[in-house]
């Protein structure tokens, strides 16, 4: 080959990296997604479609739990994990809260459902054993317990190495309330919406929050907001317990109530479908920031995703909404607004949801 050709071929070579180089910046300056992060959510929606689609009898099943008819009462039944929020507390060597969070995560499915929890029983599966992590799980566990004011009556310890990498924690809980004492589970247009705080983070989103927190350095870099030591210490922030709405949320006649996990802000379309406009949202904790800054997530993909500082709502009369707010520590946050078919939304701090 000519030398000519040689050099043509490197200025070939050079503008081909420089392009490369174009692309990978391009996508590094790219605001982070819950699907970049590993997450497509419309797949896992997919997927659960499919598995319910394939049950025969989901007859009284609610959005939040399945219902058995016992007599003069309901018994309540739902089943939870923690999610990637395990990957935090193994990295941080720090078991102590993620047993809160199971019990949290199954619990305040009862409570939007207006049923009392009675009992949990949990399940840990583990590639192998380890007496001073399963100390720690057991105590969070007993701790939620507690909290949530229902019986821990024992679980499961499975070793999988060839099933299980590292280690999971799920629950399923039991809660009986009279027949006439559970929500209607639908919202009614004109109603108010009055949340409640969150205590951060909770149980979900946590693999869009971990990629944030590792492209700002990891989990032990300090936090740049208050109340945390450390990423990870503020990402490990256990999920509020919310059982301890259920005497007031009882007294007022409430229609639907929406524990805002996974899909963030969507969840409230699960009371129906409706407008749902947040006039006043809580104030979100400093972590959210955290993971927006560090992530540059969008704003709309911070609401799809997390509670961003509301971990629970509940739709009810207008006319009984400040009452409820003064004897708990929520809040009026907004409306339900009726909406021609297929208008359905979450307004929220300038998004559409």
């Amino acid at each position: 080959m000519s030398e000519g050709g040689e050099r043509s071929d490197e200025r070939d070579e050079e503008q081909t990296n420089e392009r490369d180089d174009e692309q990978t910046n391009e996508q590094n300056d790219e605001g982070l997604t819950y699907a970049d992060a590993g997450v497509d959510v419309d797949a896992s929606e997919a997927a659960t479609a499919a598995l319910v689609g394939a049950v025969s009898d989901l007859g009284n099943t609610t959005n939040y739990a399945g219902f058995v008819d016992v007599g003069d009462r309901l018994l309540a039944l739902a089943t939870d994990g923690v999610g990637t929020k395990l990957l935090v507390a193994e990295a941080m060597d720090d078991f102590s809260t993620i047993g809160i969070d199971c019990v949290a995560m199954n619990v305040n499915d009862l409570v939007a459902a207006g049923v009392p929890p009675v009992a949990f029983v949990d399940y840990l599966a583990v590639d192998e054993p380890s007496e001073a992590r399963s100390e720690q799980v057991g105590e969070g566990l007993a701790a939620g317990a507690e909290e949530a004011g229902m019986a821990l009556v024992g679980g499961e310890t499975a070793v999988m190495p060839e099933v299980v990498k590292g280690f999971d924690l799920a629950g399923t809980v039991a809660g009986l309330a009279p027949k006439n004492a559970v929500f209607p589970g639908e919202a009614e247009g004109g109603d108010a919406l009055v949340g409640f705080p969150s205590s951060g983070i909770h149980s979900n989103g946590l693999t869009l929050a971990r990629e944030a927190a590792q492209r700002a350095g990891g989990f032990d870099e300090p936090f740049p907001g208050d109340g945390y030591e450390t990423v990870g210490d503020a990402l490990l922030e256990p999920t509020r317990i919310y059982t301890y709405l259920l005497d007031a949320l009882g007294e007022h006649d409430v229609h639907a109530a929406a524990h805002v996990t996974g899909g963030g802000w969507t969840n409230l379309e699960r009371m129906g479908e409706f407008r749902y406009d947040v006039t006043d949202p809580l104030p979100a904790q400093d972590v959210f920031a955290f993971v927006q800054d560090a992530g540059d997530v969008s704003d709309e993909e911070m609401h799809r995703t997390f509670n961003v500082g509301t971990g629970f709502v509940v739709a009810l009369p207008e006319d009984e909404a400040a009452s409820l707010a003064g004897e708990t520590d929520g809040e009026i946050i907004g409306r339900v607004e009726d909406v021609a078919e297929g208008s359905e939304e979450v307004a929220i701090r300038g998004l559409s949801l």
